[in-house]
């Protein structure tokens, strides 16, 4: 960098410190009174629509998004942002999976394949997937502000890294689900403060909008329609918005965060809008990351003069922070964009760990410490959380080595585990002749598969871009781009020379990231149909309950006629969200014995009562005294869920 490059000042320090301690000061505030594991993991599902639609969208839009998608765009040019199209998969996730898992009430998402498949082996498969996927993810979204703030401040990365670990961990460990929303919701504030600053400074510096179009249509950036269909291409219009769309689906329909989430509000109505909110959100969010970075390059194109070409930053990833630094050098103005990274590492961080505590307590430890208090659960699952904070702290160290740009990293690898967890469900909810081990295996080749072409893309060269850099006012020796304004055609032939397309199996590791969910998807459904159809004969036969089964077409075409959508149910009763939700509520009447009759009206929801676990009823009213007065159906259905 620079020699004169601009340091953080008193106010930027202030700035950010007050982000930290806001977001650390929720977490203590929502630690008091949690006595469950319920309040912990689950916010005892009485949360808003709007509070939980944002949390879900950050949890997914972090620090990644914030410096990848600009220097994307600073890069490569405005391909990319075809995948605003792809968050259509925010629309089929709220209609095809919220429906199904809602009316399950499932703090872990893996239940579901327990239940449907009626194995333990299918959940813990999806369970171990999962824990994969999110421990990579937490280690990506932390490196990526620690570039930001070294290339700004000098701050070193391995302190940055603990930073966002600890805090993450301390307010999450403290407050639970309650403490994580509602961060998210302070933090979403901050980043969408942050990007605003930069777009509205930089455009009004470089001359307006139509000046910054202009310059980088200039320079060949603004290019939006690529129907190239080769796989290994690595943007076209339809790996951004057909594998975009997979990618979402999988992302706001079957992802832990996600389906913890949206369980967490009180009615199937509002966990559908929660969901759905996400496609504004993709878009206002997904439009400014990438008018950040048409601005940024506008800037430097008119300077003349290319920060990564002259080696004043060490990679793309430190160009927005550097453009803050040089441009936003108002006091405070970069410490709120420092605070707008770390606040979408924090809230990435945060979600994943709350994720991974509730996974890893239903679906491991549970079934071995269920007969502990319900103070002492919520110590282990504080206790978990503490130790995927130490995991993603570690990640994050190993993501130093990844190279290339964190948007594509963090894309390539969850993107290779969030596909085969998609098609576990897609196979256990469309597929009613499925078996468990047609999902286990598939499940487990859906993983290697595409994990293996993730890691072995990095053991290739990538084909070389075409696009040309600033560099005419360099005050630096040996530049070796030139700046005229030579046809694309040229350009393409000179910067390939000497460039050889990968033969044979090599070939297979050119395929664009952004097909990876599709690979893990097909490979779990292609593979389960063939081991279920092969190995039916040699495993009993069980019924599936419909309601673990999706009417695709009912859901997808619910305005169509009756007598149309019949056909395409295959002689398969399903049955309806709304009707699973009613059997879930029983009212029953409590007599205390030592106070006369005294009429309580309540409500059980899946073993749960106005708040409390079931096992906590007996004691709080007495059902455990003989003199408890009920009838044979009330007195079957408390002791079923007790």
């Amino acid at each position: 960098m620079e020699d004169n490059a601009l340091r953080f000042g008193t106010w930027d320090y202030v700035v950010f410190a007050l982000m930290l301690s806001v977001s650390a000061a929720i977490g203590i505030f929502f630690a008091f009174g949690q006595k469950t594991t319920k309040e912990f993991l689950q916010a005892n599902r009485s949360m808003g629509v709007v509070p939980v639609a944002i949390s879900i969208l950050v949890s997914f839009m972090s620090a990644i998004l914030i410096l990848g998608t600009p220097a994307e765009m600073y890069v490569e040019g405005t391909q990319f942002y075809m995948r605003v199209i792809g968050s259509s998969g925010a629309l089929f996730a709220a209609l095809i999976f919220v429906p199904l898992f809602f009316p399950l009430k499932v703090t872990s998402s893996y239940e579901y394949l327990q239940y449907r498949f009626n194995s333990k082996a299918a959940k813990l498969t999806g369970t171990c997937i999962m824990i994969i996927q999110q421990i990579l993810y937490m280690g990506v979204a932390s490196y990526a502000p620690s570039t930001a703030l070294e290339a700004v401040t000098g701050f070193p990365v391995w302190a940055t890294i603990i930073t966002v670990g600890l805090v993450a961990t301390f307010y999450t460990s403290l407050g639970g689900m309650k403490a994580v929303i509602w961060t998210d919701v302070f933090q979403s504030s901050i980043m969408l403060a942050g990007l605003l600053a930069i777009v509205i400074q930089g455009s009004i510096v470089v001359g307006g909008m139509t000046e910054v179009w202009n310059i980088n249509d200039a320079w060949g950036r603004i290019d939006f329609f690529d129907f190239n269909p080769d796989p290994t291409q690595r943007h076209s219009f339809w790996s951004l918005v057909v594998g975009g769309t997979i990618g979402w689906t999988s992302t706001y329909g079957v992802n832990q965060a996600s389906v913890q989430r949206y369980c967490a509000l009180p009615t199937l109505r509002k966990a559908k809008i929660s969901v759905m909110l996400n496609v504004i959100g993709v878009v206002i969010l997904l439009t400014l990351t990438s008018l950040t970075g048409i601005v940024v390059f506008a800037y430097y194109a008119q300077k003349g003069c290319d920060p990564l070409s002259a080696g004043y930053v060490s990679n793309s990833n430190q160009l927005i922070p550097y453009f803050v630094m040089e441009v936003l050098g108002y006091p405070g103005l970069p410490g709120l964009f420092i605070s707008c990274l770390f606040s979408g590492a924090l809230s990435t961080m945060s979600s994943c760990l709350n994720a991974l505590a509730a996974v890893t307590w239903e679906d491991f430890l549970k079934p071995h410490f269920d007969y502990l208090n319900e103070r002492k659960k919520t110590y282990v699952t504080k206790l978990l959380v503490l130790l995927y904070g130490g995991a993603g702290i570690g990640m994050a160290f190993m993501a130093k080595n990844l190279g290339g740009t964190v948007l594509q990293a963090s894309l390539s690898f969850t993107g290779a585990a969030s596909g085969p967890l998609l098609g576990m469900f897609c196979l256990g909810a469309f597929f009613k002749w499925a078996n468990w081990i047609g999902v286990v295996v598939g499940a487990i080749l859906g993983l290697i598969f595409p994990l293996w072409i993730s890691i072995g893309a990095y053991s290739v060269i990538s084909r070389p871009g075409h696009l040309l850099f600033p560099t005419n006012s360099c005050s630096i020796a040996n530049i070796t781009l030139t700046t005229a304004m030579t046809p694309i055609s040229t350009i393409v032939e000179a910067t390939t020379q000497g460039y050889e397309e990968p033969t044979g199996i090599l070939k297979l590791y050119t395929v664009s990231y952004l097909w990876y969910p599709a690979i893990g998807a097909s490979t779990v459904v292609v593979v389960g149909l063939i081991l279920s159809l092969i190995t039916a004969p040699y495993i009993e036969k069980q019924e599936v309950d419909p309601k673990y089964l999706i009417p695709l077409f009912d859901r997808l075409f619910c305005c169509l006629p009756e007598s149309i959508r019949k056909p395409f149910r295959c002689g398969t009763e399903y049955r309806d969200p709304e009707e699973i939700l009613a059997e879930l509520n029983v009212e029953f009447t409590i007599e205390p014995p030592s106070e006369g009759t005294e009429k309580i009206p309540s409500t059980i929801q899946n073993g749960e009562k106005n708040g409390y676990f079931v096992n906590d009823i007996p004691e709080k009213y007495g059902l455990n005294n003989p003199g408890f007065h009920s009838d044979d159906k009330i007195k079957n259905h408390l002791t079923t869920h007790m």
